[in-house]
């Protein structure tokens, strides 16, 4: 599977999932473009992807702010070339009670997991369309389907994203336009690292995963290479949970 020469902008990419999607997509040949408000560890990143031989360029923005999105939208084209691919990754967590959620726990989840979405997209599918090819992956979560205490506000926010993904996939469907989404479980991440440092937490995780193990970054970069490939071109309008078999019962 190869994406000689696509552009490919992920955002949340300084760590994580989004690292391993960008690295996973540069190796195959895609021309990436590195979104994160974190300079010093998007370089790392850049450095890296290079090193496998991936072109790879830097830019910072807060991807809940409209305006930085808009010039983003100039910045990346003017360097690398239209979009064909966007991975719509950065999320954040607030770990609380319903009521003990204030308005700007709420607003801050909601708009860096759901509205960022819909300010990449709108700023970003229009240079897809008309070019016989395009790609748009939405990174949910398990939680999007099920949940936990002290997720309201995340899981509205995953859940509204798959409900973003399928009418957008419709939307899009003529133009060859493919909107996926990617439902992880748990994954040994920076976010999840003061869950998995806890041996209860863990054991916690781990008891309801039916493979009795963390995921691995890794494994949703292989997933997100598939669905910008060719060979993917028929899947459109879903999401695809993977998450150990946690879902599954």
């Amino acid at each position: 599977m190869t994406l000689n020469g696509r552009v490919a902008i992920i955002t949340g990419a300084s760590r994580g999932l989004g690292k391993a999607m960008a690295l996973a997509l540069g190796e195959a040949g895609a021309k990436l473009a590195l979104v994160s408000r974190d300079v010093a560890q998007l370089e790392a990143v850049a450095k890296e992807a290079r090193s496998v031989g991936a072109v790879a360029q830097v830019f910072r923005a807060d991807i809940s702010d409209e305006a930085q999105i808009l010039q983003l939208a100039k910045d990346v084209p003017a360097k690398l070339g239209p979009a064909d691919i966007l991975i719509n990754n950065a999320g954040t967590v607030v770990r609380k009670l319903c009521t003990d959620l204030t308005l700007a726990d709420w607003n801050a989840v909601l708009h860096t997991n759901l509205t960022s979405a819909f300010l990449m997209c709108r700023s970003f599918v229009p240079q897809m369309k008309g070019r016989g090819y395009g790609r748009v992956i939405n990174v949910s979560s398990i939680f999007g389907h099920v949940s936990l205490p002290q997720r309201t506000a995340y899981s509205a926010s995953k859940a509204g994203l798959l409900g973003f993904t399928r009418a957008l996939a419709l939307e899009l469907a003529a133009d060859k336009i493919t909107v996926v989404g990617i439902s992880p479980g748990p994954f040994l991440t920076e976010m999840t690292a003061p869950l998995a440092a806890d041996p209860e937490h863990t054991a916690q995780f781990t008891s309801r995963v039916p493979m009795g193990r963390w995921g691995q970054p890794e494994e949703v970069g292989k997933l997100a290479l598939y669905l910008c490939s060719e060979e993917a071109s028929f899947i459109t309008g879903t999401d695809i949970l993977i998450d150990g078999g946690w879902t599954a019962q």
